[in-house]
């Protein structure tokens, strides 16, 4: 039951750090925004500074790349448990 747990909170994890629309509806201003919703803050009408977004996609991506890194081993047991008989 612990890698089924681990794989599901690897997911979970990954889910919840990529919402975007509840980032922006919930939030009240730029300053409690998270990383994800920051990004968009690049973008203008006429520009978009693509430089500075993919950095900020780099540095949005290091959390969950981490935790994957992390419970490797509990991720790949959970999602093989009901494959393997």
């Amino acid at each position: 039951m612990k890698p089924a747990i681990a794989a599901l909170s690897v997911l979970i994890f990954t889910f919840i750090w990529n919402d975007y629309f509840w980032a922006i509806v919930l939030t009240q201003g730029p300053d409690t925004q998270p990383v994800t919703a920051g990004i968009t803050a690049f973008n203008s009408q006429y520009r978009a500074a693509y430089h500075m977004m993919s950095a900020g996609s780099i540095v949005a991506a290091i959390p969950p790349v981490f935790m994957f890194f992390l419970m490797q081993r509990h991720f790949i047991a959970g999602l093989t448990l009901g494959a393997v008989k």
